[in-house]
Parts: structure tokens; sequence; C-alpha cells
């Protein structure tokens, strides 16, 4: 049964919805295109910083919640899960199918951005294309054909390019800086989960099935 404030809230959203404040379509637009940097558009950036709350009761109607982090300068809308007996919205932002060599690269890069981040050194994780090699080779398990492995890695590394955790530096096709929105999307507890994932990732490396495919949002 709805309480008049549900039903209060619903009104005010849908006002939210028919009359936004300017500029914010656009902003959600791009918002459910991917991810929104600042250095990309420094100019739409501040913007979603001056408008941000009007932006997230705009996309709560739509079952979103939009995940702002002004120091690291990035934007991104996520699902909220249903509550109780609450029947599941439609997605706008669809799941997308990760191969284990795909994941095994994200966990690892999350990983070293941990390290990097301990470090205290810089605030750019830059990697070589010969570091992310020997960075994989060394959880590789027995058995398993490196060198064929290696000559699938660039096929790899351009998947996690596609998903954005990661950009070639230009000019230096081989130099790649690791982006600090995998934080977000990798959290701290996963992150505790680390050596499980990897023996998990070993197992699956060394069975028939090296081409099963996980979900991330």
């Amino acid at each position: 049964m709805r309480t008049h404030t549900q039903n209060n809230f619903q009104q005010m959203s849908m006002t939210n919805m028919s009359n936004p404040e300017p500029g914010i379509s656009k902003i959600v637009i791009n918002l459910l295109k991917g991810v929104v940097y600042q250095e990309a558009d420094p100019a739409l950036w501040q913007h979603l910083l001056t408008v941000q709350t009007a932006v997230s009761e705009y996309v709560s109607v739509l079952g979103l919640f939009l995940l702002l982090d002004e120091s690291e300068g990035y934007a991104f809308l996520k699902y909220k899960e249903p509550e109780g007996e609450e029947e599941p919205l439609p997605r706008l932002v669809g799941r997308r199918q990760l191969s284990y060599p795909v994941s095994l690269l994200l966990a690892l890069f999350r990983y070293r951005l941990a390290e990097f981040d301990a470090s205290g050194d810089d605030t750019r994780l830059i990697m070589s294309r010969d570091d992310v090699v020997d960075m994989v080779s060394t959880f590789l398990p027995s058995g398993v054909n490196e060198a064929k492995f290696v000559d699938k890695i660039d096929a790899h590394i351009n998947k996690v390019v596609e998903l954005g955790f990661i950009r070639r530096l230009p000019g230096k096709e081989n130099m790649i800086e690791v982006k600090r929105i995998l934080k977000a999307y990798i959290n701290a507890h996963w992150l505790n989960e680390m050596d499980q994932r990897l023996k998990e990732y070993k197992t699956h490396l060394q069975g028939e099935n090296s081409c099963d495919e996980e979900e991330v949002e």
C-alpha cells in the first residue's frame, strides 16, 4: 500500500521529469551513454556539479542513481536494487559480458592501482604493454599456453579500453593509463577477496571452459 509520502514523492518526481531544470536533459543523455569525465568536457562537468541534486532526482524515477566522484572527476549511472517485493524496472543500461581473461586483467589492474595509491608517488598509474604481460604471466597456472595467451593480450587490453577502465596514451600505443574509475566498479570488499578470485581464475584457465563469461554493469 502506498503512503501519502510515497504518492507525494511520485508526484514530485513526475513533475521533475516533465519540467527538468535547463541543461539537465543533455547531462542525463550523456550519462545514459556512459561515463562523464571532467577532463573530456569541463563545461558539462561543471554544470553537472551545479545541478547534481536535480539530476539525481531526475534519474531516480528511472530506477537509477548517480555515482559522482568530484575528486577523481567522473560520474556515471547505476541501477538501484529493487527493495522487498518491488518489481525490477527494465534496464536502460545493459550488462556487459566479460571473458575470464578480461576479468583477470580488471582484477590485476585494480590490485595494482591499490598498490600504486598506497605508495603515494603520483596520481596517474601508467603501465607499458610489457608490464601488463609480466603482471598477467605471474598469475597464469601451469599447463596454460603462455605464448598463446600473450599473443591475445592486445585483444584483451583493447576490450578493457572499450570498457573505459584504461586508455592508451596518445602517440605511445604501448603505454596505458589505468583510470581511477575502476575503483568504483571494483570496490574494497571485492578487493579483499582478491586472492580467492585469482585462485578461481587460475582454476578456470586450467579447465576446458575458459571462454565462459560473467557480467558487470
